[in-house]
Protein backbone atom coordinates (compact mmCIF):
# COMPACT_ATOMS: atom_id res chain seq x y z
CA UNK A 1 0.00 0.00 0.00
CA UNK A 2 2.89 1.93 0.32
CA UNK A 3 3.90 2.36 -2.88
CA UNK A 4 0.23 3.17 -3.91
CA UNK A 5 0.23 6.25 -1.58
CA UNK A 6 3.82 7.70 -3.07
CA UNK A 7 2.50 7.80 -6.14
CA UNK A 8 -0.82 9.19 -4.83
CA UNK A 9 1.07 11.96 -3.59
CA UNK A 10 3.65 12.47 -6.45
CA UNK A 11 0.98 12.35 -9.11
CA UNK A 12 -1.16 15.23 -7.13
CA UNK A 13 2.21 16.99 -6.85
CA UNK A 14 2.59 17.35 -10.43
CA UNK A 15 -0.82 18.67 -10.75
CA UNK A 16 -0.68 21.57 -8.32
CA UNK A 17 2.85 22.67 -9.33
CA UNK A 18 1.22 22.72 -13.25
CA UNK A 19 -1.96 24.64 -11.42
CA UNK A 20 0.66 27.11 -9.77
CA UNK A 21 2.19 27.51 -12.68
CA UNK A 22 -0.44 28.20 -15.28
CA UNK A 23 -1.90 30.99 -12.74
CA UNK A 24 1.13 32.61 -13.05
CA UNK A 25 0.89 32.52 -16.49
CA UNK A 26 4.48 30.27 -17.05
CA UNK A 27 5.35 29.61 -20.66
CA UNK A 28 4.34 26.12 -20.96
CA UNK A 29 7.06 24.82 -23.12
CA UNK A 30 9.73 26.08 -21.01
CA UNK A 31 8.18 24.10 -17.61
CA UNK A 32 7.39 21.17 -19.55
CA UNK A 33 11.26 21.07 -20.74
CA UNK A 34 12.43 21.53 -17.38
CA UNK A 35 10.44 19.13 -15.72
CA UNK A 36 11.82 16.33 -17.76
CA UNK A 37 15.28 17.37 -17.42
CA UNK A 38 14.97 16.68 -13.31
CA UNK A 39 13.29 13.62 -14.40
CA UNK A 40 15.74 11.67 -17.18
CA UNK A 41 18.68 12.93 -14.77
CA UNK A 42 17.05 11.11 -11.59
CA UNK A 43 16.25 8.29 -13.97
CA UNK A 44 19.75 8.32 -15.18
CA UNK A 45 21.19 8.67 -11.99
CA UNK A 46 19.11 5.63 -10.56
CA UNK A 47 19.70 3.38 -13.71
CA UNK A 48 23.86 3.91 -13.43
CA UNK A 49 23.49 2.96 -9.58
CA UNK A 50 21.71 -0.05 -10.25
CA UNK A 51 23.51 -3.16 -9.18
CA UNK A 52 23.64 -6.24 -11.73
CA UNK A 53 22.54 -3.84 -14.61
CA UNK A 54 24.28 -0.73 -16.78
CA UNK A 55 22.24 1.60 -18.64
CA UNK A 56 23.08 0.68 -22.39
CA UNK A 57 21.83 -2.79 -21.42
CA UNK A 58 18.74 -1.36 -19.98
CA UNK A 59 18.28 0.63 -22.89
CA UNK A 60 18.75 -2.22 -25.58
CA UNK A 61 15.74 -4.06 -23.23
CA UNK A 62 12.90 -0.93 -23.29
CA UNK A 63 14.07 1.17 -26.06
CA UNK A 64 10.63 0.42 -27.57
CA UNK A 65 8.45 0.91 -25.58
CA UNK A 66 10.00 3.47 -23.82
CA UNK A 67 10.41 5.86 -26.89
CA UNK A 68 6.04 5.36 -27.38
CA UNK A 69 5.29 6.41 -23.66
CA UNK A 70 7.87 9.06 -23.66
CA UNK A 71 5.94 10.65 -26.59
CA UNK A 72 2.46 9.84 -24.71
CA UNK A 73 3.60 11.71 -21.53
CA UNK A 74 5.24 14.77 -23.24
CA UNK A 75 1.39 14.65 -24.74
CA UNK A 76 -0.54 14.41 -21.52
CA UNK A 77 1.61 16.71 -19.86
CA UNK A 78 0.82 19.61 -22.12
CA UNK A 79 -2.54 18.72 -22.44
CA UNK A 80 -2.95 18.37 -18.50
CA UNK A 81 -1.37 22.07 -18.71
CA UNK A 82 -3.66 23.31 -21.61
CA UNK A 83 -6.60 21.47 -19.16
CA UNK A 84 -5.99 22.94 -16.11
CA UNK A 85 -5.96 26.86 -17.53
CA UNK A 86 -9.69 26.23 -19.05
CA UNK A 87 -11.44 23.74 -16.17
CA UNK A 88 -9.43 24.13 -13.63
CA UNK A 89 -7.25 21.84 -12.02
CA UNK A 90 -10.15 19.51 -10.23
CA UNK A 91 -11.74 18.76 -13.77
CA UNK A 92 -8.49 18.14 -15.42
CA UNK A 93 -7.62 15.67 -12.46
CA UNK A 94 -11.13 13.80 -12.12
CA UNK A 95 -10.62 13.76 -16.47
CA UNK A 96 -6.72 12.65 -16.32
CA UNK A 97 -7.63 9.59 -14.13
CA UNK A 98 -10.68 8.55 -15.72
CA UNK A 99 -8.10 6.69 -18.30
CA UNK A 100 -7.83 4.43 -15.68
CA UNK A 101 -10.72 2.73 -17.02
CA UNK A 102 -9.00 1.46 -20.37
CA UNK A 103 -5.94 -0.17 -18.02
CA UNK A 104 -8.32 -1.76 -15.93
CA UNK A 105 -10.41 -3.38 -18.68
CA UNK A 106 -7.39 -4.13 -20.76
CA UNK A 107 -5.57 -6.07 -18.14
CA UNK A 108 -9.02 -8.24 -17.73
CA UNK A 109 -9.08 -9.21 -21.04
CA UNK A 110 -5.51 -9.85 -22.10
CA UNK A 111 -4.40 -10.97 -18.32
CA UNK A 112 -7.53 -12.03 -16.49
CA UNK A 113 -7.22 -9.80 -13.69
CA UNK A 114 -10.31 -10.06 -12.25
CA UNK A 115 -10.77 -8.63 -8.46
CA UNK A 116 -12.97 -10.13 -6.19
CA UNK A 117 -16.52 -8.98 -5.40
CA UNK A 118 -15.30 -6.43 -2.57
CA UNK A 119 -12.64 -5.03 -5.27
CA UNK A 120 -15.15 -4.93 -7.57
CA UNK A 121 -17.83 -3.53 -6.06
CA UNK A 122 -14.97 -0.61 -4.75
CA UNK A 123 -13.99 0.01 -8.90
CA UNK A 124 -17.54 0.12 -9.60
CA UNK A 125 -17.55 3.19 -6.63
CA UNK A 126 -14.52 4.50 -8.00
CA UNK A 127 -15.60 4.84 -11.76
CA UNK A 128 -18.80 5.92 -11.15
CA UNK A 129 -17.25 9.07 -8.77
CA UNK A 130 -15.02 9.77 -11.62
CA UNK A 131 -17.44 9.86 -14.24
CA UNK A 132 -20.07 11.83 -11.82
CA UNK A 133 -17.21 14.38 -11.95
CA UNK A 134 -17.26 14.92 -15.37
CA UNK A 135 -21.04 14.96 -15.39
CA UNK A 136 -22.87 18.26 -16.08
CA UNK A 137 -26.09 18.31 -13.29
CA UNK A 138 -27.78 20.82 -15.65
CA UNK A 139 -28.28 17.82 -18.23
CA UNK A 140 -27.62 14.64 -17.60
CA UNK A 141 -26.88 13.41 -21.46
CA UNK A 142 -24.24 16.29 -21.33
CA UNK A 143 -20.59 15.07 -20.51
CA UNK A 144 -18.24 17.87 -19.97
CA UNK A 145 -15.26 15.50 -20.66
CA UNK A 146 -16.82 16.16 -24.52
CA UNK A 147 -14.47 19.20 -24.85
CA UNK A 148 -11.78 17.96 -27.18
CA UNK A 149 -8.74 18.75 -24.86
CA UNK A 150 -10.90 16.80 -22.43
CA UNK A 151 -11.08 13.65 -24.85
CA UNK A 152 -7.89 13.67 -25.86
CA UNK A 153 -6.27 13.62 -22.70
CA UNK A 154 -8.40 10.99 -21.24
CA UNK A 155 -7.26 8.75 -24.38
CA UNK A 156 -3.57 9.96 -23.68
CA UNK A 157 -3.38 9.32 -19.98
CA UNK A 158 -5.12 5.76 -20.37
CA UNK A 159 -3.04 4.83 -23.11
CA UNK A 160 0.64 6.07 -20.84
CA UNK A 161 -1.13 4.31 -17.83
CA UNK A 162 -1.37 0.89 -19.88
CA UNK A 163 1.77 1.15 -21.14
CA UNK A 164 3.27 0.82 -17.13
CA UNK A 165 1.17 -2.39 -16.73
CA UNK A 166 3.25 -3.43 -20.18
CA UNK A 167 6.08 -3.19 -18.47
CA UNK A 168 5.82 -4.23 -15.42
CA UNK A 169 4.17 -7.76 -16.80
CA UNK A 170 7.04 -8.08 -19.54
CA UNK A 171 9.86 -6.52 -18.81
CA UNK A 172 12.34 -7.26 -16.11
CA UNK A 173 12.29 -4.93 -13.25
CA UNK A 174 15.93 -4.34 -12.66
CA UNK A 175 15.77 -2.12 -16.30
CA UNK A 176 12.91 0.54 -14.02
CA UNK A 177 15.43 3.07 -14.19
CA UNK A 178 16.55 2.42 -17.71
CA UNK A 179 13.02 2.45 -18.96
CA UNK A 180 12.34 5.94 -17.37
CA UNK A 181 15.45 7.01 -18.71
CA UNK A 182 14.47 6.67 -22.41
CA UNK A 183 10.68 7.64 -21.71
CA UNK A 184 11.95 11.16 -19.73
CA UNK A 185 14.65 11.89 -22.43
CA UNK A 186 12.35 11.14 -25.42
CA UNK A 187 10.07 13.68 -24.08
CA UNK A 188 12.59 16.37 -23.32
CA UNK A 189 13.58 15.96 -27.05
CA UNK A 190 10.76 16.75 -28.02
CA UNK A 191 9.76 19.16 -25.64
CA UNK A 192 13.08 20.81 -26.16
CA UNK A 193 12.31 21.31 -30.34
CA UNK A 194 9.36 23.47 -28.90
CA UNK A 195 10.88 25.51 -26.64
CA UNK A 196 13.72 26.51 -29.30
CA UNK A 197 10.88 27.36 -31.46
CA UNK A 198 9.38 29.52 -29.15
CA UNK A 199 12.29 31.46 -28.04
CA UNK A 200 13.28 32.17 -32.03
CA UNK A 201 9.93 33.57 -31.65
CA UNK A 202 10.84 35.72 -29.38
CA UNK A 203 9.63 34.34 -26.09
CA UNK A 204 11.87 34.48 -22.61
CA UNK A 205 12.43 31.92 -20.63
CA UNK A 206 12.62 33.18 -17.00
CA UNK A 207 14.19 31.52 -13.66
CA UNK A 208 10.75 31.05 -11.98
CA UNK A 209 9.79 28.81 -14.93
CA UNK A 210 12.86 26.51 -14.91
CA UNK A 211 12.69 26.02 -10.96
CA UNK A 212 9.19 25.38 -11.49
CA UNK A 213 9.51 22.80 -14.23
CA UNK A 214 12.56 21.31 -12.36
CA UNK A 215 10.45 20.60 -9.46
CA UNK A 216 7.30 19.52 -11.20
CA UNK A 217 9.90 16.70 -13.02
CA UNK A 218 10.68 14.95 -9.18
CA UNK A 219 7.38 13.98 -8.55
CA UNK A 220 6.74 12.87 -11.99
CA UNK A 221 9.61 10.60 -12.05
CA UNK A 222 8.58 9.33 -8.73
CA UNK A 223 4.96 8.63 -9.54
CA UNK A 224 5.90 6.11 -12.48
CA UNK A 225 8.52 4.53 -10.32
CA UNK A 226 6.09 3.93 -7.85
CA UNK A 227 3.63 2.93 -9.55
CA UNK A 228 5.45 0.13 -11.53
CA UNK A 229 6.59 -1.10 -8.22
CA UNK A 230 2.62 -0.91 -6.80
CA UNK A 231 1.72 -3.32 -9.57
CA UNK A 232 4.07 -6.03 -8.45
CA UNK A 233 1.26 -5.87 -5.47
CA UNK A 234 -1.71 -5.34 -6.86
CA UNK A 235 -3.92 -6.28 -9.85
CA UNK A 236 -4.13 -3.53 -12.18
CA UNK A 237 -7.83 -3.53 -12.07
CA UNK A 238 -7.50 -2.52 -8.37
CA UNK A 239 -3.78 -0.63 -8.08
CA UNK A 240 -4.76 1.76 -11.14
CA UNK A 241 -8.40 3.37 -9.36
CA UNK A 242 -7.08 3.70 -5.84
CA UNK A 243 -4.17 5.36 -7.75
CA UNK A 244 -6.01 7.79 -9.65
CA UNK A 245 -9.04 8.09 -7.13
CA UNK A 246 -6.72 9.15 -3.89
CA UNK A 247 -5.14 11.18 -6.40
CA UNK A 248 -8.46 13.26 -7.48
CA UNK A 249 -9.47 13.18 -3.99
CA UNK A 250 -6.03 14.99 -3.31
CA UNK A 251 -5.84 17.45 -6.08
CA UNK A 252 -9.74 18.49 -5.62
CA UNK A 253 -8.77 19.04 -1.71
CA UNK A 254 -5.77 20.96 -2.88
CA UNK A 255 -7.41 23.07 -5.45
CA UNK A 256 -9.79 23.86 -2.56
CA UNK A 257 -7.53 24.64 0.55
CA UNK A 258 -4.39 26.53 -1.68
CA UNK A 259 -6.00 28.02 -5.03
CA UNK A 260 -9.63 28.37 -3.88
CA UNK A 261 -11.33 26.49 -6.46
CA UNK A 262 -14.75 25.74 -4.91
CA UNK A 263 -16.25 22.18 -4.57
CA UNK A 264 -19.94 21.90 -5.61
CA UNK A 265 -22.16 19.68 -3.39
CA UNK A 266 -21.75 17.07 -6.93
CA UNK A 267 -17.84 17.33 -6.17
CA UNK A 268 -18.14 16.33 -2.24
CA UNK A 269 -20.05 13.62 -2.69
CA UNK A 270 -17.94 12.26 -5.84
CA UNK A 271 -14.98 12.61 -3.25
CA UNK A 272 -16.63 10.41 -0.54
CA UNK A 273 -17.58 7.86 -2.90
CA UNK A 274 -13.60 8.02 -3.72
CA UNK A 275 -12.83 7.42 -0.05
CA UNK A 276 -15.33 4.49 0.56
CA UNK A 277 -14.24 3.01 -2.57
CA UNK A 278 -10.42 2.74 -1.80
CA UNK A 279 -11.28 1.43 2.06
CA UNK A 280 -12.96 -1.37 0.00
CA UNK A 281 -10.46 -2.09 -2.60
CA UNK A 282 -8.32 -2.47 -0.01
CA UNK A 283 -9.79 -4.79 2.12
Amino acid sequence: MAYIILAILSSSAISLILKFSESRGFNRNTVTTSNYISAFSISMILSLSSSGTGLIAGLSEVLYLGLFTGVMYYLGFIFIQKSIKENGVGITGAVSKTGIILPVILSMIFWKEIPDILQSTGVVISISAILLLNLDTKDIRSFKSLKLTLILLFLIAGTAEFTTKIFEKYFDMQYKPAYMFVIFFTAFLISLTFTVKSVRQGNKISYKEIVTGLSAGIPNMAATYFLIESLQYYKASVAFPIYSSGTIVIINLGGYFIFGEKLSKKDMTAVVMIIVAIVMMNM
